[in-house]
């Protein structure tokens, strides 16, 4: 559940604590290395799920808030760590490096080293294996670490407080967090952090104590320990975590979530690899606009060129040993590199006060085609020289902590406190970032601030962004009774984010439609736009004027519940969320005779109240009166898909409970049981060409008689060669992403926002007989937020995707040239994939054109 610090009554009470701090003992060498260390316990993992009400659970799963640490205690806070079984398979092993089995004997072995180390399970990734938080610090009683704890929440929700308070400039541990292995084939930061633990549990230097009595460093040794084992970029569910941070859909995202808001790092890195020279940000433009960016770029840049004297210290060379000097980006790169978007995990953090963080690529290749093509010893002798240089920058960044900590902390307040107080951003300039050279016009990114943002209650959506706003540590209210704001009258229960907040950048980021940066530079490194609004299907109202001060509203913790059932009747479910669908679903597996109504909602009958109540408590879904008159519906039975997709979609199709069989080039050709699926889905992975014959006349025969869901080109273009729909089908920019206006027009879309995600954007054209128009990018420029430019020649651009189909359908295919499942993000999107597979699922059966 979400800390209650963030209500208004934590705020009175965290000012009074604030005048209590002077009090306490302070923390340093003379009083913190005489503290005994805590007995050891068992292999305690600290992240049981805390209850909440049962109308929420399924919706909370999805947006996955997670629980706090556990209560501040002393340090150090050792356990001993049950061993795993060993993995002769870990791809570790090939470099040299420490596979995922001996990481919990390792880290038993450091623990056991003094009272400076201290291990906790932080979490579980997709896998079920576990995340390591490892803590180093002088050691604390637990009076001392109550005392952090009350500074850290003084930082944050009183920062003004903060600011003048002489004991916690003194004593404060300024909070480091080291991320390593995100990505799981990048897999050298785990053994530098490793490394670097080991030298600070034992080393009796001045710096050493004086950085440990005055520092907290917290390192995740392995982010992805699936991807570690495996020699995989990405988790277990397919997903690549460094893309993950606005939706947080899997749970090492959410884990490194947890962290950034309950330890509130000043400064952080996260090791990656491979760029040569060891690449080391600050990024070029565009710069996210949501920050404070002049106190982020101030900090971030001075901490890179002491990683880059330390990185190019080592003595490697090209000529000697492959390895070219280090660069950064925003001195060294005119574009390319961005750190635009918050999906990255050092843009993310800093929307939870880090103002010097860091994606660090160290130099040398040796996952992908230099793992498996290259001797072992090249790749061992790749991986030494890749921890050494990750280890360079790790304690690169502890002398800049040692040395610069009043004002990294002084900064971070500084974030905060302009959050709280409503002020305005400073735009980077040579005056308002000295010692920073090359800044231009091409680095300024502010924004308005809206005064305040009102989500209308009543819907799964709301209620599903409200919770995920919470679990981001975004405060949020809910009216007691009716007010008005701005000229508009909202009802009782709406929920207001007041943006004078301490994490207004993140709340802004998650919340505002964003920006069309098409024309700032031409290609972007990820996705530009992301709207929660208008992608979850929530309605997100931002306020310019007023002040929600005087406002009846209440701090909440949690949304309330919206899922009801009617006392009597049949009942209607209308599929406009993916819990909806998944509750449909679950219907429909329990064996309930449901039936779909020519607008696209489904009838469940009166004898089956009982089972729609507990939906609509698991899934917070709404269920109304359905019509008297039953005309125009159609038995529904589960439909059974059969997928050749990427791991974000289906990871979707699995969140609405569908069955799903995966599918590909090499398993149609390998033989597959067709009678085992009712429908087919393809967005990737699935060449009709490349097919056998054997296998090509199976799929044409199923096809035939069932029917195709498709999206994006592949998808099309098994549509258009399979004969399934006459149409010609263009494709747009590939490096085109971002929000776009849709007009909606058809059963497949009914019921869904106005809003799109493109990647890589279709459309239609030359649509033959039988081929209906489901959905349209809206006229002239159709992209809302983020980067879409024509080509060279002037093609592939929004001007020419206006007004064209972007989703059309016939009796046995729909084709979706947008992205409405990408990643798991843009989950209002998702019912257009859940009623095309529902109509393309029971083709046979005639439900398209009953529906039609």
């Amino acid at each position: 559940m979400h800390s209650t610090r963030t209500t208004p009554a934590r705020l009175v009470l965290i000012a009074a604590l604030a005048l209590t701090t002077t009090g306490a003992l302070p923390l340093g060498p003379h009083t913190a290395t005489g503290a005994e260390p805590g007995p050891a316990t068992r292999d305690r993992d600290t992240t049981a799920t805390p209850a909440h009400h049962p109308a929420s659970s399924a919706r909370r799963a999805l947006t996955a808030p997670t629980p706090e640490f556990t209560a501040p205690r002393g340090y150090p806070r050792q356990q001993v760590l049950a061993p795993d079984p060993e993995n002769p398979a870990d791809t570790s092993l090939k470099l040299g490096l420490t596979p995922y089995h001996a990481l919990a004997p390792k880290l038993n072995a450091l623990q056991a080293l003094g009272d400076r180390v201290s291990v906790e399970v932080a979490g579980r990734s997709a896998g079920g294996h576990r995340l390591y938080l490892v803590t180093v610090t002088a050691p604390e009683t637990a009076p001392q670490a109550r005392q952090q704890e009350r500074m850290r929440e003084l930082i944050e929700n009183a920062p003004a407080v903060a600011a003048k308070d002489p004991l916690l400039k003194a004593a404060y541990k300024t909070p480091v967090f080291f991320n390593s292995n995100i990505h799981g084939n990048e897999w050298e930061g785990t053994d530098a952090s490793l490394k670097l633990i080991e030298q600070l549990a034992t080393a009796g230097d001045r710096k050493t104590r004086d950085l440990l009595a005055h520092s907290r460093l917290y390192f995740n040794i392995t982010a992805n320990p699936d991807g570690r084992i495996a020699g995989t970029r990405a988790n277990a569910n397919g997903f690549d975590l460094n893309r993950d941070f606005v939706t947080a859909s899997q749970p090492e995202a959410r884990t490194i979530r947890r962290i950034g808001i309950d330890k509130q790092p000043a400064v952080m890195l996260d090791l990656h690899g491979y760029v040569n020279g060891t690449l080391i940000e600050p990024a070029t433009p565009p710069h996210g606009e949501n920050y404070e960016y002049d106190l982020f770029l101030k900090n971030t840049y001075a901490n890179a060129l002491g990683m880059e004297a330390a990185v190019n210290g080592l003595g490697h060379t090209a000529e000697k040993d492959g390895v070219r000097p280090a660069q950064i980006p925003f001195r060294d790169q005119e574009e390319g590199w961005d750190d635009w978007p918050p999906i990255f995990t050092p843009q993310y953090a800093a929307f939870h006060g880090t103002v010097a963080a860091h994606t660090v690529e160290i130099p040398l290749q040796v996952n992908n085609a230099a793992y498996t093509g290259l001797p072992e010893s090249e790749l061992r002798r790749r991986s030494a020289i890749n921890v050494e240089v990750a280890g360079a920058a790790l304690r690169a960044t502890l002398d800049f902590v040692r040395t610069r900590r009043s004002a990294l902390l002084a900064d971070q307040i500084e974030v905060f406190r302009r959050g709280a107080a409503g002020a305005a951003q400073v735009p980077v300039s040579a005056r308002t970032v000295p010692g920073v050279p090359g800044i231009g016009p091409e680095d300024v990114y502010t924004t308005t601030f809206p005064r305040a943002y009102v989500l209308p209650a009543g819907t799964t959506a709301t209620a599903r962004l409200v919770d995920h706003l919470l679990a981001n540590d975004v405060r949020v209210t809910r009216a007691t009774r009716p007010f008005r704001l701005a000229g508009r009258t909202y009802p009782k229960g709406s929920y207001v984010v007041d943006m004078r907040q301490p994490k207004r950048g993140l709340a802004n980021a998650l919340l505002a439609d964003g920006r069309d940066i098409s024309d700032k530079v031409s290609v972007m490194y990820d996705i530009s736009g992301w709207s929660l609004g208008r992608l979850w299907g929530a309605e997100v109202v931002a306020v310019q004027g007023g002040s929600p001060a005087a406002l009846p509203l209440r701090p909440v913790t949690e949304a309330a519940p919206v899922g009801t059932v009617p006392a009597r009747g049949d009942l209607r479910l209308r599929l406009d969320d993916p819990n909806a669908v998944a509750a449909l679903n679950s219907l429909l597996r329990q064996g309930v005779r449901v039936q779909r109504a020519a607008d696209g909602s489904v009838r469940v009958p009166a004898s089956a109240r009982r089972q729609a109540a507990g939906l609509a408590r698991t899934y917070d879904v709404l269920f109304t009166a359905a019509p008297a008159s039953a005309t125009g519906t159609t038995p529904l039975h589960r439909v059974r898909v059969a997928a050749a997709v990427t791991p974000g979609e289906l990871f979707a199709l699995r969140e609405m409970d569908f069955d799903v069989t995966p599918v590909s080039t090499a398993v149609l050709n390998a033989g597959f049981d067709w009678s085992s699926v009712d429908v087919l889905f393809v967005s990737t992975g699935l060449n009709r060409a490349a097919l056998n014959g054997t296998a090509r006349t199976a799929l044409d025969t199923f096809l035939a008689g069932h029917g195709l869901v498709g999206r994006g080109a592949t998808g099309a273009a098994l549509g258009t060669g399979a004969g399934l729909l006459d149409v010609t089908v263009v494709e747009g920019n590939e490096d085109a992403n971002g929000v776009v206006r849709t007009v909606n027009s058809g059963p497949v879309t009914a019921g869904a926002p106005d809003h799109g995600f493109v990647y890589a954007p279709v459309w239609f054209t030359g649509l033959g007989p039988g081929v209906r128009v489901e959905r349209s990018y809206a006229a002239g420029n159709p992209l809302v937020s983020g980067h879409w430019r024509a080509l060279a020649d002037g093609s592939g651009g929004p001007a020419a995707a206006a007004g064209r189909p972007a989703v059309v359908s016939g009796p046995h295919a729909v084709l979706f040239g947008t992205e409405p499942l990408f990643r798991a993000h843009p989950k209002g999107e998702f019912p257009q994939v859940a009623q095309a597979l529902i109509t393309m699922g029971h083709a046979s059966s005639g439900l398209v054109e009953e529906s039609g």
